[in-house]
Protein backbone atom coordinates (compact mmCIF):
# COMPACT_ATOMS: atom_id res chain seq x y z
CA UNK A 1 0.00 0.00 0.00
CA UNK A 2 1.80 3.10 -0.59
CA UNK A 3 1.81 6.08 1.66
CA UNK A 4 -0.63 9.05 1.75
CA UNK A 5 1.26 12.44 0.64
CA UNK A 6 1.05 13.34 4.69
CA UNK A 7 2.56 9.71 5.63
CA UNK A 8 5.53 10.46 3.01
CA UNK A 9 6.09 14.25 5.19
CA UNK A 10 6.35 12.30 8.44
CA UNK A 11 8.63 9.75 7.10
CA UNK A 12 11.01 12.59 5.29
CA UNK A 13 10.96 14.43 8.79
CA UNK A 14 11.69 11.14 10.71
CA UNK A 15 14.43 10.46 8.57
CA UNK A 16 16.01 13.59 8.56
CA UNK A 17 16.23 13.83 12.46
CA UNK A 18 17.59 9.99 12.81
CA UNK A 19 20.10 11.16 10.53
CA UNK A 20 24.02 11.44 11.41
CA UNK A 21 23.85 14.74 9.37
CA UNK A 22 21.56 16.31 11.25
CA UNK A 23 22.93 15.31 14.13
CA UNK A 24 26.10 16.29 13.00
CA UNK A 25 25.87 20.39 12.09
CA UNK A 26 22.63 20.62 15.17
CA UNK A 27 23.83 18.58 18.06
CA UNK A 28 22.11 16.71 20.73
CA UNK A 29 18.82 19.33 20.82
CA UNK A 30 17.66 19.42 17.50
CA UNK A 31 15.88 23.38 17.89
CA UNK A 32 16.98 27.04 18.04
CA UNK A 33 18.22 27.95 21.78
CA UNK A 34 18.95 24.41 22.71
CA UNK A 35 18.55 23.40 26.35
CA UNK A 36 18.19 26.96 27.43
CA UNK A 37 15.11 27.46 25.61
CA UNK A 38 13.50 24.32 26.66
CA UNK A 39 14.60 25.55 30.42
CA UNK A 40 12.56 28.66 29.35
CA UNK A 41 9.79 27.12 28.58
CA UNK A 42 9.53 24.67 31.23
CA UNK A 43 9.25 27.72 33.29
CA UNK A 44 6.73 29.45 32.03
CA UNK A 45 4.74 26.73 32.01
CA UNK A 46 5.29 26.37 35.38
CA UNK A 47 6.39 22.92 35.63
CA UNK A 48 6.37 21.34 39.10
CA UNK A 49 7.42 17.63 40.76
CA UNK A 50 3.93 17.03 40.55
CA UNK A 51 3.36 17.92 36.77
CA UNK A 52 3.03 15.09 33.99
CA UNK A 53 4.43 16.45 30.98
CA UNK A 54 3.79 15.21 27.51
CA UNK A 55 6.60 15.70 25.10
CA UNK A 56 5.80 16.08 21.44
CA UNK A 57 8.12 15.17 18.80
CA UNK A 58 11.16 14.21 21.88
CA UNK A 59 13.27 13.01 19.20
CA UNK A 60 16.33 11.45 21.30
CA UNK A 61 15.03 12.58 24.42
CA UNK A 62 17.73 15.69 25.37
CA UNK A 63 14.92 18.06 26.01
CA UNK A 64 12.78 15.36 28.08
CA UNK A 65 15.26 14.18 30.40
CA UNK A 66 16.56 17.95 30.78
CA UNK A 67 13.07 18.70 31.74
CA UNK A 68 12.97 15.73 34.28
CA UNK A 69 16.09 16.52 35.60
CA UNK A 70 15.73 20.30 35.99
CA UNK A 71 12.02 20.13 36.91
CA UNK A 72 11.50 17.03 38.42
CA UNK A 73 8.54 16.25 36.66
CA UNK A 74 7.20 13.04 35.04
CA UNK A 75 7.30 13.19 31.34
CA UNK A 76 6.26 11.04 27.93
CA UNK A 77 7.77 11.38 24.93
CA UNK A 78 6.20 10.86 21.63
CA UNK A 79 8.00 10.83 18.19
CA UNK A 80 7.17 9.57 14.74
CA UNK A 81 10.77 7.72 14.07
CA UNK A 82 10.99 4.47 15.90
CA UNK A 83 14.90 4.72 15.56
CA UNK A 84 14.71 8.16 17.48
CA UNK A 85 12.24 6.17 20.19
CA UNK A 86 14.75 3.55 20.41
CA UNK A 87 17.92 6.07 21.25
CA UNK A 88 15.74 8.04 24.00
CA UNK A 89 14.66 5.15 25.93
CA UNK A 90 18.12 4.05 26.12
CA UNK A 91 19.45 7.48 27.19
CA UNK A 92 17.06 7.51 29.54
CA UNK A 93 17.64 4.01 31.42
CA UNK A 94 21.64 5.47 31.66
CA UNK A 95 20.16 8.04 33.70
CA UNK A 96 19.04 8.91 37.07
CA UNK A 97 16.20 11.04 35.93
CA UNK A 98 15.49 8.00 33.71
CA UNK A 99 12.60 6.80 35.65
CA UNK A 100 10.83 9.72 35.19
CA UNK A 101 10.83 9.42 31.49
CA UNK A 102 9.86 7.03 28.56
CA UNK A 103 9.21 7.21 25.08
CA UNK A 104 7.01 5.53 22.85
CA UNK A 105 6.23 5.81 18.79
CA UNK A 106 3.16 7.27 18.00
CA UNK A 107 2.13 10.43 15.80
CA UNK A 108 1.40 14.34 17.25
CA UNK A 109 -1.51 14.05 15.38
CA UNK A 110 -3.35 10.76 16.38
CA UNK A 111 -2.04 10.41 20.30
CA UNK A 112 -1.98 7.16 22.12
CA UNK A 113 -2.85 8.85 25.62
CA UNK A 114 -6.14 9.18 27.39
CA UNK A 115 -8.33 12.48 27.72
CA UNK A 116 -7.06 14.93 30.07
CA UNK A 117 -4.13 12.96 31.42
CA UNK A 118 -1.16 15.38 31.05
CA UNK A 119 -0.63 18.79 33.06
CA UNK A 120 1.80 20.29 30.29
CA UNK A 121 2.37 19.87 26.77
CA UNK A 122 6.38 20.96 25.31
CA UNK A 123 6.88 21.01 21.30
CA UNK A 124 10.08 22.64 20.25
CA UNK A 125 10.92 23.32 16.74
CA UNK A 126 8.25 20.08 14.93
CA UNK A 127 4.31 21.79 14.83
CA UNK A 128 5.39 23.69 11.48
CA UNK A 129 6.22 19.87 10.34
CA UNK A 130 2.88 18.22 11.25
CA UNK A 131 1.12 18.56 7.95
CA UNK A 132 -2.28 18.93 9.93
CA UNK A 133 -1.81 20.96 12.33
CA UNK A 134 -5.26 22.09 13.27
CA UNK A 135 -5.81 17.78 14.13
CA UNK A 136 -2.23 18.26 16.24
CA UNK A 137 -4.01 21.11 18.12
CA UNK A 138 -7.04 18.84 19.02
CA UNK A 139 -4.81 16.43 20.12
CA UNK A 140 -3.20 19.11 22.63
CA UNK A 141 -6.47 20.10 23.86
CA UNK A 142 -8.12 16.68 24.25
CA UNK A 143 -4.86 15.32 26.28
CA UNK A 144 -4.70 17.72 28.19
CA UNK A 145 -6.51 18.38 31.56
CA UNK A 146 -8.40 21.71 32.40
CA UNK A 147 -6.60 24.31 33.28
CA UNK A 148 -3.27 22.98 31.36
CA UNK A 149 -1.13 24.28 29.14
CA UNK A 150 0.75 23.92 26.10
CA UNK A 151 4.09 25.59 25.27
CA UNK A 152 5.54 25.53 21.53
CA UNK A 153 9.09 26.80 19.90
CA UNK A 154 8.94 27.52 16.54
CA UNK A 155 10.33 28.79 13.27
CA UNK A 156 8.61 31.76 12.18
CA UNK A 157 8.58 33.36 8.27
CA UNK A 158 7.34 36.00 6.84
CA UNK A 159 4.38 35.78 4.17
CA UNK A 160 6.54 36.07 1.47
CA UNK A 161 9.89 34.27 1.07
CA UNK A 162 12.62 34.05 -1.68
CA UNK A 163 12.46 31.01 -3.98
CA UNK A 164 16.17 29.92 -2.42
CA UNK A 165 15.06 29.91 0.85
CA UNK A 166 12.11 27.89 0.36
CA UNK A 167 14.37 25.26 -1.38
CA UNK A 168 16.28 25.84 2.29
CA UNK A 169 13.78 25.54 4.29
CA UNK A 170 12.97 21.77 2.93
CA UNK A 171 16.34 21.22 3.00
CA UNK A 172 17.34 22.11 6.49
CA UNK A 173 14.43 20.21 8.72
CA UNK A 174 11.23 19.82 6.49
CA UNK A 175 10.28 23.03 7.65
CA UNK A 176 8.91 24.25 4.15
CA UNK A 177 5.01 25.03 6.17
CA UNK A 178 6.84 27.36 9.04
CA UNK A 179 4.11 30.22 9.61
CA UNK A 180 3.77 33.53 11.25
CA UNK A 181 3.80 33.35 15.01
CA UNK A 182 0.29 34.53 14.51
CA UNK A 183 -0.98 31.86 12.37
CA UNK A 184 0.89 29.24 15.29
CA UNK A 185 -1.46 31.18 17.70
CA UNK A 186 -4.56 30.97 15.25
CA UNK A 187 -4.04 27.25 15.45
CA UNK A 188 -4.25 26.89 19.48
CA UNK A 189 -6.79 29.30 19.64
CA UNK A 190 -9.29 27.29 17.26
CA UNK A 191 -8.29 24.61 19.75
CA UNK A 192 -10.00 25.83 22.59
CA UNK A 193 -6.53 27.22 24.58
CA UNK A 194 -6.18 30.80 25.49
CA UNK A 195 -3.14 32.56 24.31
CA UNK A 196 -0.73 33.40 27.79
CA UNK A 197 2.37 34.72 26.36
CA UNK A 198 4.43 34.88 23.14
CA UNK A 199 7.79 35.33 23.13
CA UNK A 200 10.31 36.37 20.08
CA UNK A 201 13.85 34.76 20.03
CA UNK A 202 15.13 34.85 16.59
CA UNK A 203 18.90 35.50 18.39
CA UNK A 204 18.71 31.67 19.15
CA UNK A 205 17.82 31.27 15.49
CA UNK A 206 20.65 33.24 14.54
CA UNK A 207 22.98 31.65 16.78
CA UNK A 208 22.54 28.22 15.51
CA UNK A 209 22.56 29.21 11.74
CA UNK A 210 25.94 30.65 12.46
CA UNK A 211 26.97 27.11 14.07
CA UNK A 212 25.87 25.24 10.72
CA UNK A 213 27.78 27.58 8.56
CA UNK A 214 30.92 26.94 10.70
CA UNK A 215 29.96 23.07 10.95
CA UNK A 216 29.71 22.79 7.17
CA UNK A 217 32.97 24.42 6.68
CA UNK A 218 34.54 22.13 9.24
CA UNK A 219 32.71 18.61 7.81
CA UNK A 220 34.20 19.65 4.19
CA UNK A 221 37.13 20.01 5.31
CA UNK A 222 37.13 16.71 7.28
CA UNK A 223 35.49 14.76 4.37
CA UNK A 224 38.38 16.30 2.09
CA UNK A 225 40.53 14.43 4.52
CA UNK A 226 38.95 11.45 4.76
CA UNK A 227 37.98 11.55 8.11
CA UNK A 228 34.71 12.03 7.89
CA UNK A 229 31.73 10.23 5.74
CA UNK A 230 29.26 12.23 4.55
CA UNK A 231 27.98 10.47 1.15
CA UNK A 232 25.48 12.56 -0.70
CA UNK A 233 26.19 16.05 0.69
CA UNK A 234 26.45 18.59 -2.14
CA UNK A 235 28.63 21.47 0.31
CA UNK A 236 28.53 24.07 -2.16
CA UNK A 237 24.64 24.15 -2.09
CA UNK A 238 24.35 23.70 1.54
CA UNK A 239 26.75 26.64 2.22
CA UNK A 240 24.90 28.91 -0.26
CA UNK A 241 21.78 28.00 1.41
CA UNK A 242 22.85 28.92 5.05
CA UNK A 243 24.49 31.93 3.59
CA UNK A 244 20.77 32.65 2.37
CA UNK A 245 19.41 31.90 5.70
CA UNK A 246 21.46 34.12 7.54
CA UNK A 247 20.52 37.12 5.46
CA UNK A 248 16.50 35.75 6.13
CA UNK A 249 17.60 36.00 9.82
CA UNK A 250 19.23 39.35 9.31
CA UNK A 251 16.63 40.79 7.45
CA UNK A 252 13.85 39.09 9.54
CA UNK A 253 12.15 37.27 6.98
CA UNK A 254 13.14 34.54 9.66
CA UNK A 255 13.13 33.70 12.80
CA UNK A 256 11.98 31.88 15.74
CA UNK A 257 9.13 31.94 18.37
CA UNK A 258 8.06 30.94 22.08
CA UNK A 259 3.91 30.76 22.21
CA UNK A 260 2.31 29.29 25.21
CA UNK A 261 -1.40 28.78 25.54
CA UNK A 262 -3.77 27.17 28.61
CA UNK A 263 -7.06 25.10 28.64
CA UNK A 264 -9.64 26.62 29.81
CA UNK A 265 -10.01 25.41 33.49
CA UNK A 266 -13.79 24.23 33.98
CA UNK A 267 -13.29 25.19 37.80
CA UNK A 268 -13.43 28.86 36.95
CA UNK A 269 -16.11 28.54 33.78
Amino acid sequence: MSSTPQETIKQCCARLYESDFAKFLLGDSFHPGGLRLTERLGTLLELTPRSRVLDIASGKGASALFIAERFGCEILGIDYSSRNVAAANAAAAATEAGARVRFEQADAELLPVEDGSFDAIVCECDFCTFPDKTAAAREFARVLRSGGAVGLSDLTRGAVLPRELDGLLAWIACIADAQPVESYAGYLTSAGFSILQTETHDEALLEMVHQVRMKLLGAEIMVGLRKLDLPGVDFTSAKQLAQAALRAVQDGMLGYAVICGQKPDRALI
